[in-house]
């Protein structure tokens, strides 16, 4: 294979797996409202078949450094793409609650391992000129992933509501069926073409090395490197596995422990990294995006709208972050992307702080009814609102919003936005189902010190029922404007040189599972955003939350301007004596 071939075929590798990742992240959303009609499962057993996803990815994750130094690269890649072609047809023929946990856990387990496989891969296959692209591209067919899983999403709903028009509801349950059935299977493609590439390929260069076999990564080298460069880092490979022999053989010499300061600065700047992508709200911004607009001002149909805007300037301004990786250099797209990320989420803040001021609580109002009622929808419309305010002696025209935050136990919940003003809109539903944990696994991810035995039997408790003034479309266009731009910002900054980050700065000694380590970090702090987000915009509001993702992102942009080295242009060896020199 020529050395444009073989790059071709790290950059198609690299474009699969970022696809089959946004796959493995999207593709529940658009089976999930019809495997809740036919399947016959409950609110909490639904619930943890979209968290089994996490339950697997999590422990992947944690193994996944291990494997990948156990098994080598290629293998783990294979590996990966093996469990979610496996996954499809056991989720796609499941026939009941256990096998379609099975599969999203496999599902979820892919994932895992290609976080940090994929990264690790092109991290040490690719030469320092292309290392930015190929990873760039990694996250650019990620964004087309979860675009492709809606749009299959979108193609399925357009189906099933011809059907429903034909008027027959047994012939519309059965096309339910088969359209989440379908949505899995149409997601088969993408895993079997990465499964392909990954066996086709080889493995890397520098694990090869230090497995004892240098003349295969010679080989390996000359793939994508003219012999100048195989030789420079093959040297340089030679040069850090002779340094850590030397110290290693040395018994009056210091030990080669994994706490010096060579080994613990990258990976504590590779952890605030990760962290710091997942406290700039990116994911719940994304997954709530349709209510925080609402919220916002905008209609149902506009938010909607403004929702397909914000997922196509992710994907289209990922692009620009990957043309400018190499070129501008990785320190600085962080740096300007988490700057422009503070102030759109500053101006979000602000925008709703103007309408949060006018809040009323209207909980004791609505308490003894919920309690009397708990699973009953608590209908909102512009009687009902007028009702509830007066109660509390305040008069509002116009429409306005309510959000309930209630609690069972230790466990607390909050419903989505309902506008008085919408008439489609179905009344917000106050239920033990939605709130408390299907078994002690969930519960442990949602709150580790709640008693779930007690939150099973525990009264309901209303903690608050706010009504905010719905302010105009035109603050709405404005709220999603900041919106697009924290979104563009994102994807040209910390969208893609996370994944750089993660790979280049990480020593060779602890590259694979200090990956592990730090994407293990990377997830639990998602989940515990993830937890935290709606009860906290239920009670103290979205500008509380945005201002707080924007003091997060502060931390992000010191760390980058002023801590971050550049590795633009840096074979991984470099970087790796960069961190030595500064460690004495």
């Amino acid at each position: 294979m020529s050395t444009t071939n073989h790059m071709r075929s790290l950059l198609l590798l690299s474009g699969l797996g970022g696809l089959l990742y946004g796959v493995d992240v999207g593709i529940i959303s658009g089976a999930l409202p019809y495997l809740e009609a036919t399947s016959g499962l409950n609110a909490g057993q639904l619930s943890f078949i979209v968290a089994a996803v996490l339950l697997g990815s999590v422990f992947s994750t944690l193994i996944a450094g291990q494997c990948a130094d156990w098994l080598g690269r290629k293998p783990l890649l294979v590996l990966s793409g093996a469990l979610f072609v496996a996954s499809i047809p056991v989720i796609s023929f499941a026939h009941g609650y256990g096998p379609l946990v099975l599969g999203r856990m496999l599902q979820g387990m892919s994932a895992g391992f290609l976080g940090v496989v994929v990264p690790l891969y092109l991290a040490e296959c690719l030469s320092a000129a292309d290392r930015g692209r190929g990873t760039g591209l990694f996250q650019w067919m990620l964004t087309l992933g979860i675009v492709a899983a809606a749009i299959i999403g979108i193609y399925f709903s357009i189906r099933v509501e011809e059907v429903a028009q034909l008027g027959d509801a047994t012939q519309l349950l059965v096309f339910k069926e088969r359209a989440w059935r379908g949505i899995f299977w149409l997601s088969l493609p993408p895993g079997l073409l990465f499964l392909l590439c990954a066996v086709l390929m080889e493995e890397s260069p520098r694990w090869l090395y230090r497995h004892g076999r240098p003349e295969d990564a010679c080989t390996t080298l000359l793939r994508t490197r003219t012999v100048d460069q195989m030789e420079l880092e093959l040297r340089e490979m030679a040069e850090t596995a002779a340094a850590e022999r030397a110290q290693a053989a040395d018994p009056a010499g210091p030990r080669e422990s994994l706490l010096r300061r060579k080994y613990v600065v990258p990976f504590l700047l590779a952890c605030v990294i990760l962290a710091c992508n997942q406290t700039t709200g990116v994911n719940s911004i994304i997954g709530y995006n349709t209510n925080i607009l609402l919220q916002g001002g905008l209609s149902d149909v506009q938010a909607h709208w403004g929702y397909l805007g914000l997922t196509l300037v992710n994907f289209l301004t990922t692009i620009v972050g990957v043309v400018l990786v190499d070129r501008q250099g990785r320190k600085f797209l962080l740096t300007v992307g988490s700057a422009g990320i503070i102030v759109a989420l500053l101006a979000v803040g602000l925008l709703f702080r103007q309408t949060e001021a006018q809040r009323v609580d209207v909980r004791e109002a609505l308490q003894a009814a919920a309690a009397a009622a708990p699973d009953s929808a608590v209908r909102f419309d512009p009687a009902r609102a007028a009702g509830l305010l007066a109660a509390t002696g305040a008069v509002r025209p116009g429409p306005s919003t309510l959000v309930i935050i209630y609690s069972y136990g230790g466990f607390q919940s909050a419903t989505k936005a309902v506008r008085s003003d919408d008439p489609a809109a179905a009344g917000l539903v106050v239920s033990r189902a939605s709130c408390v944990p299907p078994n002690a696994v969930v519960g442990f991810f949602r709150n580790p010190f709640a008693d779930l035995a007690a939150a099973r039997t525990a009264p309901l408790q209303i903690d608050h029922a706010l009504i905010t003034p719905v302010p105009s479309a035109r603050h709405g266009w404005l709220t999603a404007a900041a919106l697009f731009a924290f979104m563009g910002f994102f994807a040209v900054g910390p969208g893609v040189c996370v994944w750089l980050a993660l790979s280049e700065l990480m020593p060779t000694r602890i590259r694979s599972n200090g990956m592990s380590i730090a994407l293990l970090l990377n997830h639990i702090a998602s989940t515990a955003i993830a937890a935290v987000f709606l009860p906290t915009v239920g009670q103290y509001g979205y500008a509380t939350m945005f201002f707080f993702f924007a003091g997060c992102t502060v931390v992000y942009f010191i760390t980058a301007a002023f801590f971050l080295p550049e590795t633009k242009g840096q074979t991984l060896e470099e970087i790796e004596a960069r961190f030595s020199r500064m460690a004495g």
